[in-house]
């Protein structure tokens, strides 16, 4: 199998579970769509040094994130997008899943990234660590502050989403 079909073949299988992580982290379908294209087309021109990694999917993570980062850095992250967005049906309780979204719109851009990677994307202390490039006592703090905060603003409705 060639370079290329191996990177469509990955692209294929994992594009989406990239496009909803970058959803969580900017909560806007056009951007995330965005910013895996633009993870996926930096993972295409490292594919030969990518595919020696431990975990490829975490490799693209990383490189997901840093555009994520990246594009909170520049001064065009402030512009929207009006009108309606397409998001995936919810099967379960829709209104909580954007109760919790708009809580994680809260905290800031780190914080967010670790709680997504640490909980959505079932990463460990130390997955997490290593591609926010921070020890992992770091992830560890963050994790829990930002666990309280989430829990403060979510208030009433934290049994329901924590069940």
């Amino acid at each position: 199998m060639t370079d290329d079909e191996e990177f469509a073949e990955f692209a294929q299988a994992h594009a989406e579970r990239l496009r909803t992580t970058a959803y969580m982290m900017c909560r806007d379908w056009h951007l995330a769509q965005d910013l895996t294209q633009t993870a996926l087309t930096r993972l295409f021109l490292s594919w030969r040094r990518a595919v020696q990694a431990d975990n490829l999917v975490a490799y693209a993570q990383k490189i997901l994130l840093r555009a994520y980062l990246d594009h909170r850095r520049r001064r065009s992250s402030s512009e929207s997008v009006p009108g309606v967005l397409y998001e995936p049906a919810y099967r379960h309780h829709p209104d909580l899943r954007l109760t919790m979204l708009d809580a994680l719109g809260h905290l800031p851009a780190r914080d967010r990234a670790i709680v997504i990677l640490r909980y959505f994307e079932d990463l460990s202390v130390e997955q997490v660590a290593e591609v926010l490039e921070v020890p992992a006592g770091v992830v560890k703090s963050q994790t829990r502050r930002s666990l309280a905060k989430l829990r403060e603003m979510l208030g009433a409705d934290q049994p329901a989403l924590f069940a």
